[in-house]
């Protein structure tokens, strides 16, 4: 073992012994970990820039080098020697490489266990169509995803195909068969990787990201011919992601790309990351549209501002803004006001909710 790979376990060790979520690897600098949602120098010696190089070659395969080589960035996954797993990023910065590690959870949690609404394990009940979850990066959405993925891989006898950019979670066989293919290594593009899945008996198919046009139209076509797709998107709220997908088709395609979204979506969620209020972690403040009758009619109108009212009177279906999230989540002490307010976009909305769940527990604790 050479010095690079020597220092390159010895942070990775570090850590999980710190329980670190991301390490920032920098030429010429000291490691930084990310503790407690604070980004922290963790040991004294910087790393020189030839040692971070070797570092990152020594972590890709051949084919990825040549992806560095052409992109200057490269995004993959590895189980380090002490068995965890890293989402890896290596980019160059001033002429030098650096690299953006992030800790991987070794087992799935449950959607209670990762603070999100209940009513999201009816998107492992859905049998074919299009669901999207959509956030900033780093909200949460390949853990959120995977959570349903491993719901449906424990209760329908199913055939799964993953494409992700990179495998971030393994998922091992239960009741379905499940494939995961990564890009630059199994498939070129995720447009392709779509395409060629639907001639292998798939269920089920995650699209990790809709980058591009090529990317939606086969998961469109994909949802509308039997599949019940996953997919993300790098948007801030629901309806816009969907006005997202239709705007990036040209103009001449856009109202028959409509008229199909409105008969394939099923469901849109859309997450963000708050710190919480006891400073232990993130937790995640979450959006939820599924499509009714209602909403598909707004979608093949355009009219899609109005699913805003729907949302706000669709509690019975699901449905959930942002606004109403952030309350609940304050409400119980999960995060501050001023945490809340920077995020929400209707206050009247966030301040009716908060009365109602006050409201209701004043009631609770009323004598029978």
């Amino acid at each position: 073992m050479d010095l690079a790979q020597y220092k390159l376990r010895e942070i990775l060790d570090l850590s999980v012994e710190l329980q670190a979520s991301d390490i920032h690897i920098t030429s010429g600098v000291v490691p930084y970990m990310r503790l407690r949602n604070e980004v922290k120098p963790v040991t004294e010696e910087p790393l020189s820039p030839f040692a971070v190089e070797q570092m990152a070659m020594q972590l890709m395969t051949d084919s990825q080098r040549q992806v560095f080589a052409q992109k200057q960035t490269i995004d993959f996954a590895l189980f380090a020697e002490n068995g965890t797993r890293f989402r890896i990023n290596v980019f160059r910065q001033r002429g030098t490489v650096a690299m953006c590690l992030r800790r991987l959870d070794a087992e799935f949690k449950t959607l209670d266990q990762l603070t999100l609404p209940p009513q999201l394990s009816q998107l492992a009940n859905y049998l074919h169509g299009l669901v999207i979850v959509t956030g900033p990066t780093g909200s949460g959405k390949s853990t959120t995803l995977a959570t349903i993925i491993n719901q449906i891989n424990e209760t329908r006898a199913n055939h799964i195909i993953t494409i992700e950019d990179p495998v971030e979670i393994i998922h091992a066989n239960k009741m379905s068969l499940v494939r995961q293919r990564e890009l630059h290594c199994d498939v070129p593009t995720f447009a392709e990787a779509v395409r060629a899945s639907l001639r292998e008996d798939p269920d089920v198919i995650l699209v990790g990201e809709m980058r591009d046009v090529e990317t939606m139209r086969a998961a469109i076509t994909a949802g509308e011919t039997g599949h019940l797709v996953f997919s993300t998107l790098h948007t801030g709220d629901v309806v816009g992601s969907v006005s997202r997908m239709i705007g990036v088709f040209p103009a001449e395609e856009q109202d028959a790309v409509r008229n199909q979204l409105s008969r394939v979506l099923r469901a849109v969620v859309s997450q963000r990351l708050i710190h919480r209020a006891d400073d232990t972690g993130r937790v995640p403040a979450v959006e939820i549209m599924f499509v009714t009758s209602a909403v598909q009619n707004l979608i093949r109108t355009g009219d899609l501002q109005q699913i805003y009212s729907l949302m706000q009177t669709g509690n019975a279906d699901g449905m959930l803004l942002l606004e109403q999230s952030l309350a609940s989540l304050f409400a119980f002490g999960l995060i501050s006001r001023e945490a809340a307010l920077q995020l929400i976009r209707d206050p009247n909305i966030f301040e009716s909710r908060l009365r109602r769940i006050q409201e209701s527990r004043q009631q609770a604790l009323q004598p029978a």
